[in-house]
């Protein structure tokens, strides 16, 4: 139904078929080309077909795809992940974010004995129901409270399921711990993205992170940060960049080099509650693909290429791109502003500075997905909702190719 299995990729008339991705550039079946901002939500970090991750994809293809076994490169790529973060004594995989957000939630149930879970306005963290409420906030909705709103988006969930989840203010410090606070005895846990990535790329500030961890550590309530898209950020994730170490972290994206593959991990203690040498453990997981041995073999070439070295060049063109499109509203006497972090950015149409997804609810979203249109037919590709995500494929022409391509769809009336 509308010519996707995605609705995220979603936009009308219709979504463009790719038929084929090279370096920082794809290919639609129309023969069109376009240079790829979005690199499928920050999944291809090393772009399309990047030969190292090629190459091994075909090695592990002759070895066996997958097994009903571990593999080799799953415990591999596990080492890597704990190596670099140090947070996360044990691991374990899934096959997408969604099963890693259930089983980080439920363990710090199982861990804490407690019954409800506190989330942030903005953050998304797929498709689980407990996570389905308040990841989108519309503008009529926002006008009728400052307080925390919590809403349903979408049909089809279980009655009672709102009632379990406790949501908090993103960025506002003193009323999220107040809340949290408030309902210490019945939290297992609280669970946010650091830098809020669908919300409108909100980073959070550093003394609210710190502050969340203080008075989720007082209270006996696991802290899950949700690293899925931010691990992109820093060597060991964004959680290294603001030195703030949660209990339990998710983790998808990039670590999986373009296949289907995601993990969860944190402290022994918690993670032991999978470990079937306990006896029947108290939460068994299962799932046919986790940690696959090619979606391993391809994780562990893209991580293996992921330097400090590599995340600094990323983080320079990062600022670059950012410069060049700050100086394209300036030039062009448009209300807009980048946020961002590191390799991550969020075009908003306001005035008023973006600090939380109220704030790009209240941006003209509209204007951005015209942008989106205007790009799309200068062969540049990034989201409808103003999301862009750099690859290391992008060089400098690519950046200044971008602006300029923005400046002209802003001049040109499109936008």
């Amino acid at each position: 139904m509308g010519g996707t299995t995605r609705t995220s990729v979603y936009y009308p008339p219709y979504p463009a078929c790719m038929v084929r991705g090279e370096g920082c550039r794809m290919y639609d079946a129309d023969g069109n080309c376009y240079v790829d901002f979005l690199n499928n939500y920050t999944v291809l970090i090393h772009g399309h077909s990047f030969p190292p991750i090629v190459e091994a994809l075909k090695q592990q293809a002759e070895q066996g795809v997958c097994f009903s076994a571990p593999s080799e490169r799953e415990i591999e790529l596990a080492e890597i992940l704990c190596e670099r973060v140090d947070s996360v004594d044990k691991l374990r995989f899934a096959s997408s974010g969604t099963e890693a957000v259930m089983y980080a939630i439920r363990l710090a149930h199982a861990f804490t004995g407690r019954n409800m879970i506190a989330k942030f306005e903005g953050g998304f963290h797929g498709a689980y129901d407990d996570c389905q409420i308040s990841h989108s906030l519309s503008a009529e909705l926002i006008e009728t409270s400052e307080a925390p709103i919590k809403t349903a988006n979408t049909e089809g969930l279980p009655s009672g399921i709102a009632e379990r989840v406790v949501i908090l203010p993103f960025n506002r410090e003193a009323e999220a711990c107040a809340l949290i606070e408030a309902h210490a005895d019945q939290l297992a846990c609280v669970i946010l993205e650091p830098v809020q990535g669908a919300g409108g790329v909100i980073p959070a500030e550093q003394s609210f992170l710190a502050a969340l961890r203080k008075t989720t550590e007082k209270a006996g309530i696991q802290l899950i940060f949700d690293e899925i898209m931010s691990f992109r950020l820093g060597y060991g994730g964004a959680q290294q960049v603001y030195d703030v170490a949660p209990d339990l972290t998710t983790f998808g994206k990039i670590i999986s080099g373009g296949l289907p593959l995601a993990a969860f991990g944190g402290r022994e203690e918690v993670m032991a509650l999978l470990d079937p040498r306990n006896g029947p453990p108290p939460i068994p997981q299962s799932g046919t693909f986790n940690g696959s041995a090619i979606a391993a073999a391809a994780g562990v070439a893209c991580m293996e290429h992921l330097t400090h070295e590599s995340l600094d060049a990323l983080e320079a063109i990062g600022l670059d791109m950012k410069a060049r499109l700050q100086a394209v509203f300036a030039k062009t006497g448009t209300a807009a502003q980048v946020n961002g972090f590191g390799s991550l950015f969020n075009i908003h149409f306001s005035a008023e500075p973006v600090v939380d997804h109220r704030g790009t609810v209240g941006a003209d979203r509209e204007k951005l997905a015209r942008l989106s249109m205007a790009l799309l037919l200068r062969g540049y590709f990034m989201a409808p909702r103003g999301m862009i995500c750099l690859s290391t494929a992008l060089g400098p022409a690519e950046i200044e190719g971008f602006a300029n391509a923005v400046e002209d769809a802003l001049e040109s009336g499109e936008v």
